[in-house]
């Protein structure tokens, strides 16, 4: 019998996130840091205004773009933050989360063997999408001595006849580093000198803890050679709701709603009615759960700093990602003797790509009980490990 599978997907690597939460999920008193899902419950008026969606029996398909109303708000939301206007008809479509968006984006825009630029470490699902585009990718590996910022140098030594598109992963997860405007800027140059397009991953816009989030979009020039992604999962605790979006020029736009026609025909309906209503009424609910996440970021940062673990200060998203190259173990060698011995599950940084490795991606996403808890054994062990060196 002849073999049935794409070699193409056989060779690409399953995810490195999950493979601690399905071990600690099966172990007695273990905590589990490992993803990054807030531990907030969708907020009430939310969760009810999809309730009631289903009791008016709003069960049908929406337009293959996402509901009129959701658009319409998702356009506000975006002028009210980032100053950037999108027509909702034309230039944004409702994704399901913003993996989606990241896959369907990249099919409409490449042609094969043309090539993305990735920084990492990122989320996991940019290479493996760029491979399924048939893209090829290429990998920028960020340096923690540049707060893992994409340098303007790293990016034009990346870039070649063939580049098309660069993926920015900013607020970026495993690492928690922004990118402000003057960094933005020197990317929005090369950028329009190189004629390349931009995928810019903003799920975690609404979370930062410094100054407010820019978009690279809404500088000079950019929005038309922009795709913004973001969604509801991250700032409004809606993962399990599965919506995201993505704005941009309409002939990308286009293509994408006909990929997204034939693959998944729209998002659900019950989350888009949900949606509306996190838009309208939802930015106080994240302010909160911002001011909540920060506390625990602060938190941790400062039990890094007593037990001498170096950590560079992260200012978006919901994670840290400690050094941990002095105890010269990989980091999936530390991350397993963690969880095996202080039942504490972390993600090694390789998850994220090879330049991780040295590194720990530890979610904040939990309550503070649960932090300190993690803390106080992580804090155990590394003082053994240095013990026993």
């Amino acid at each position: 019998m002849k073999n049935f599978l794409s070699e193409k997907v056989v060779n690409l690597k399953p995810s490195g996130i999950r493979k601690f939460f399905d071990i600690v999920s099966e172990m007695k008193d273990a905590i589990s840091l490992g993803v990054g899902e807030p531990d907030f419950d969708t907020p009430w008026f939310i969760r009810d205004e999809g309730i009631y969606s289903l009791e008016k029996g709003r069960t049908f398909y929406t337009s293959n773009a996402g509901l009129k109303a959701l658009r319409q708000e998702i356009s506000n939301y975006i002028q009210r933050t980032q100053g950037i206007k999108y027509c909702p008809d034309s230039e944004i479509i409702v994704t399901v989360g913003g993996s989606e968006a990241i896959d369907i984006g990249l099919r409409a825009v490449i042609n094969p063997g043309e090539e993305v630029v990735i920084p990492q470490p990122s989320y996991v699902s940019y290479e493996p999408c760029a491979v399924l585009a048939d893209a090829q990718p290429v990998i920028v590996n960020l340096k923690a001595e540049n707060e893992f910022r994409l340098q303007p140098e790293e990016l034009l030594n990346a870039i070649t006849d063939k580049t098309k598109v660069l993926i920015l992963p900013y607020p970026n997860n495993p690492t928690g580093a922004i990118m402000e405007r003057e960094d933005l800027q020197k990317i929005a140059d090369i950028v329009k000198e190189k004629d390349l397009l931009v995928m810019s991953d903003e799920i975690y816009s609404a979370l930062t803890y410094k100054d407010k989030h820019i978009s690279i979009a809404s500088l000079d020039g950019m929005r038309e050679r922009t795709i913004l992604i973001n969604g509801f999962s991250k700032a409004y605790a809606m993962t399990g709701w599965r919506l995201g979006y993505a704005c941009g020029p309409c002939d990308i736009i286009k293509q994408m709603t006909k990929i997204h026609q034939f693959a998944i025909m729209c998002a659900p309906t019950t989350s888009q009615y949900a949606a509306v209503e996190a838009l309208k009424k939802g930015d106080e609910e994240v302010e909160k759960m911002r001011q909540s996440y920060n506390q625990r970021r602060r938190f941790l940062m400062q039990a890094f700093k007593d037990m001498g673990l170096s950590c560079f200060e992260p200012f978006g998203a919901f994670y840290v990602f400690p050094c941990i190259k002095e105890f010269n173990m990989t980091s999936e060698e530390f991350a397993t003797k963690l969880l095996m011995e202080e039942k504490v599950a972390v993600v090694p940084g390789t998850a994220f790509g090879d330049c991780g490795e040295g590194y720990l991606r530890i979610s904040y996403a939990y309550s503070l009980d649960s932090l300190k808890e993690a803390i106080s054994r992580i804090e155990r062990f590394v003082k053994r490990l240095r013990h026993s060196g």
